[in-house]
């Protein structure tokens, strides 16, 4: 701990350039960090800083020791924080992300069991776009976080909660709005409203390859909003899109909704960090597995 304290110590004034401010910064005096650093220097057997009356500049040492201790000092933050984090009870606070697609049924779903079986569990919830979500993950400003076909991620675990059934959103005027359900092969002549691939590309590819594998390629409409609970390009009659069954309930008037023929399915999953992860996590995902099972979401579309 006190090699860490000193390392702290040279990086404030490396970046500072001025013992004072790095006093300041640190809100030590300003004597007792020049002996911090002078000890680390002693310690390495090396000048880190070359000083002056009115400058301080990092030597080449010390310009090495500002890349590497930056990332050390962050590291052991994130470590200390991990390792606290284990004497923390259910009635922590859990951070959940998920995305604007997931919280018309699935996550409202996941929140009200939590509730009911935890209710000591604080959860805080966050709408985020799904590249957010896996970020916010991996670097830990989130706990856990709910996303339609994420990236394999090496630091994060992907659990399975649903396979929702997909269908095609119309505009109640369109000729197979009449129908039953929709064949994906009558959609070939369709524009085809889908986010730009570079805000999901797992979710992109998931749904072009309905089409693909029925050997139609789709002329695609990219959307202009990231939220369009209108769905207006859908409502104007300029394109059909490809949605999950849980946004039914959520559609305005002069839209309609039809599953796909051949029946397909995206994959939802709730992703958490591998290990380090905090100790409400755990009830979080037999509470998922619970809800999945008991809502039937893991069944295969027939």
């Amino acid at each position: 701990m006190f090699e860490l304290r000193r390392l702290r110590s040279f990086l404030a004034v490396a970046e500072e350039r001025n013992f004072t401010r790095a006093a300041e910064r640190l809100h030590i005096a300003q004597p007792a960090l020049s002996r911090q650093v002078r000890r680390l220097e002693q310690e390495l057997g090396v000048r880190l800083l070359d000083r002056t009356t009115h400058a301080v500049e990092p030597t080449d040492a010390g310009r090495l020791l500002m890349e590497r201790g930056t990332e050390l000092c962050a590291e052991a933050d994130r470590l200390w924080r991990d390792v606290c984090g284990f004497a923390e009870t259910e009635r922590d606070t859990l951070t959940l992300g998920y995305s604007t697609s997931t919280g018309y049924g699935t996550a409202p779903a996941l929140l009200a069991a939590l509730a009911e079986h935890h209710p000591d569990l604080t959860v805080t919830t966050r709408l985020l776009p799904s590249a957010d979500i896996v970020a916010g993950v991996t670097d830990g400003t989130l706990d856990a976080g709910l996303v339609r076909c994420p990236p394999p991620t090496p630091e994060l675990v992907r659990t399975l909660v649903r396979l929702e059934p997909q269908g095609v959103l119309l505009h109640a005027g369109h000729p197979l709005a009449a129908q039953d359900d929709v064949e994906v092969t009558s959609l070939a002549g369709e524009s085809l409203l889908v986010h730009p691939r570079e805000a999901n590309p797992g979710h992109f590819d998931a749904i072009t390859a309905i089409f693909e594998r029925a050997g139609v390629t789709p002329r695609l409409l990219l959307r202009q909003l990231s939220f369009d609970a209108a769905h207006t390009p859908v409502a104007r009659g300029e394109a059909v899109s490809v949605i999950g069954a849980s946004a039914i309930e959520g559609l305005p008037a002069g839209l309609v909704w039809r599953p796909l023929r051949p029946a397909a399915a995206i994959e939802l999953h709730l992703l958490t960090r591998g290990r380090a992860r905090r100790p409400a996590v755990a009830p979080m995902l037999r509470t998922a597995s619970r809800t999945a099972r008991a809502q039937g979401w893991l069944h295969s579309p027939a």
